[in-house]
């Protein structure tokens, strides 16, 4: 895949970015994908964000028929703390490669797979579907979640993030009526797991087949109290 790269001093969002799009196919209709990568590749040097999931594939050769969008989280941040400037690059680049508003998914690992969660949570009526790796977030508010298809992974034996940590999220939009799925990856270590999701699953395709259909965002959790 071809890429393009952008630098955190030449846009409003004071974040990296770099996009790969296919080489020997017409931009127009396809998806935008967005990967979220882990904390070890923050900060300001954008070829970190090859050693782990999605750019890890494509820098070894793998071709994707989307657009996909690599952000780099700043040093001193988690995602969770930037879901406001994440949106903001989703939306420029989603006008900039005429995406359909219908076919933005997201995904991410470690750390990227909190941030998957939370954007997830926080623009409840936009991304067609996510798929969080390795990762977790606040189950209180995982009513948030109910209309956004979500497959998550987790390796069984990751000590780093435990899957119990992704199996609240499921479980918690479960039991508001939701359809989480969440796939236990047997035998599998952290990075191990964040290698097997992306390269021997159906992760990639299932997220890459999704349209949303409701644009309706659930109503925020307490939003009675606000």
């Amino acid at each position: 895949m071809k890429s393009v790269e952008f630098s955190y001093r030449d846009n409003p969002y004071g974040m990296n970015y770099q996009i790969f799009y296919p080489e020997d196919e017409k931009n127009e209709g396809l998806p935008l994908l967005v990967y979220l990568h882990g904390a070890g590749e923050r900060g300001v040097n954008l070829s970190h964000i090859l050693r782990h999931g999605v750019p890890k594939l494509i820098k070894e050769g793998r071709e994707l028929p989307a657009i996909v969008l690599c952000p780099q989280c700043p040093a001193e941040y988690v995602w969770d703390n930037v879901v406001d400037r994440v949106k903001g690059v989703i939306d420029d680049v989603a006008r900039r490669y005429g995406i359909e508003k219908d076919r933005i998914c997201l995904t991410g690992s470690s750390m990227g797979g909190y941030g998957t969660f939370m954007m997830g949570k926080t623009y409840g009526g936009f991304f067609s579907a996510i798929a969080p790796v390795s990762g977790g977030g606040m189950s209180w508010r995982a009513g948030n979640l109910l209309n956004t298809p979500l497959w998550a992974f987790h390796g069984k034996e990751d000590t780093l993030v435990p899957p119990i940590c992704s199996q609240m999220m499921v479980d918690a939009i479960n039991a508001q009526g939701g359809s989480a799925r969440l796939t236990l990856l047997e035998n599998k270590g952290h990075n191990d797991a964040i290698d097997e999701a992306y390269r021997n699953t159906d992760l990639l395709s299932w997220l890459l087949a999704q349209r949303r259909r409701d644009f309706t965002a659930p109503p925020e959790f307490c939003s009675e109290l606000f």
